[in-house]
């Protein structure tokens, strides 16, 4: 024990003493050693700041050193991305913060020295009083087909796009570019250049909250989506043919008579998507600018192609020999079918069984114009150059 305590205290003597018990015995340095970091830490806001908004405040600086650390992260412990700049004079976050949030702050500067100074605070942001959400497609969990984009749809038209498209990040296995493109100031869709990869696992951040989305407007939305791309599905309909060629993963698995528009009422032609499916369903003439010319109430096996009511459904009422030979719908593409929707063996209860959300119809050789890119699910009639200009 006497030889241990001898050892230990050997810095009393190099230090100039005999026994002496100073500072600099102590320690075993000098007085310059033991001095305090000129480094000065400051932080913005200041500590205890309420109502702080949650973009454009919060910035970490150092003077007479270079910050090494900053920590920003809420009461769960999330933290805030930043970076430091190259000269360590400043640090700010790369993202906005959400409403109605504590932070705290904690930061370190070392001088020329290497002298370490830290500095901690904490400040609470601003409860929105005006607030959007992004009502968005496809659902979490679901097994879409290949064609299927990512489409947000915004409660309140946003003036900055810039902010909104910032705080949402969409990311793919295996690896594929993706980039969004705005229709208007209220919808937001998100997709690849191609159609994505059959067993693509796609990943949808949506860190809204607290976003400025329009002046005095913010965001309240923080979620992850995940869903997954199926097999590779993608039909071609022939107006002229009267044809519709079912495609799966490469091969044509088969070949289905139809019925496309009528001459004064085609269908459009482009790459459409499936974004909805009923069973059976009422469709109304009225409800798409035609007037009383129809309303059937039980249309079944009916998957929508467009907002203003393009379908592929089918039709019981039309003679079998219509399917194939002519073209009478208003719009639709029409199969043979059963009333009720209770006869698997009819050529429209096959392609709905093997049909899922997302999957791709592309219509062709119909007297028509091509379908816009914002009606229903199908930017893919937008060349990728005007996608992501």
């Amino acid at each position: 024990m006497l030889l241990v305590l001898t050892a230990c205290g050997g810095g009393a003597t190099a230090g100039g003493g005999t026994g002496g018990q100073g500072p600099a015995a102590q320690g075993g340095g000098t007085q310059e050693s033991n001095a305090a970091s000129q480094a000065v830490v400051t932080i913005l806001p200041k500590d205890g700041a309420d109502s702080v908004a949650t973009s454009g405040v919060l910035k970490v600086t150092a003077q007479q050193g270079k910050l090494t650390t900053v920590t920003v992260a809420d009461s769960k412990g999330t933290e805030i991305e930043g970076k430091i700049a190259a000269d360590g004079a400043s640090w700010s976050p790369t993202s906005h913060l959400s409403g109605g949030t504590q932070y705290k702050v904690h930061a370190i500067a070392k001088d020329s020295a290497g002298r370490e100074s830290a500095k901690d605070t904490s400040f609470t942001t601003l409860v929105p009083k005006n607030t959007f959400i992004g009502h968005y497609t496809p659902e979490d969990g679901s097994t879409v087909g290949v064609g299927m984009p990512v489409s947000i749809n915004f409660t309140r038209g946003i003036t900055d796009p810039e902010a909104v498209e910032k705080a949402i990040k969409v990311t793919a296995v295996p690896s594929v570019p993706i980039e969004g493109h705005w229709f208007g100031n209220d919808r937001l869709d998100f997709r690849p250049e191609e159609y994505w990869a059959a067993g693509t696992k796609v990943t949808v951040h949506l860190n809204l909250d607290g976003v400025e989305g329009r002046p005095g407007v913010y965001g309240k939305q923080k979620k992850t989506i995940t869903f997954t791309i199926g097999r590779r599905q993608v039909t071609t309909v022939d107006a002229s043919a009267k044809t519709m060629k079912v495609e799966r993963d490469g091969t044509v698995i088969k070949t289905i008579p139809i019925t496309a528009g009528a001459p004064s009422t085609t269908t459009y032609n482009g790459q459409m998507v499936i974004s909805e499916k009923f069973k059976v369903t009422r469709m109304n003439g009225a409800t798409v600018g035609f007037g009383g010319e129809y309303d059937i109430k039980d249309v079944p096996h009916a998957m929508r192609l467009s907002t203003s009511g393009t379908f592929v459904h089918g039709n019981y009422w039309a003679p079998a020999s219509t399917f194939g030979s002519s073209n009478v719908s208003h719009g639709c593409v029409g199969l043979q079918d059963a009333r009720g929707a209770g006869d698997s063996s009819k050529p429209a209860a096959w392609f709905y069984d093997r049909s899922i959300i997302g999957d791709v119809v592309i219509v062709k050789n119909s007297n028509d114009k091509q379908i816009k890119p914002d009606n229903g699910l199908n930017g893919w009639n937008m060349k990728w150059s005007e996608w992501i200009a």
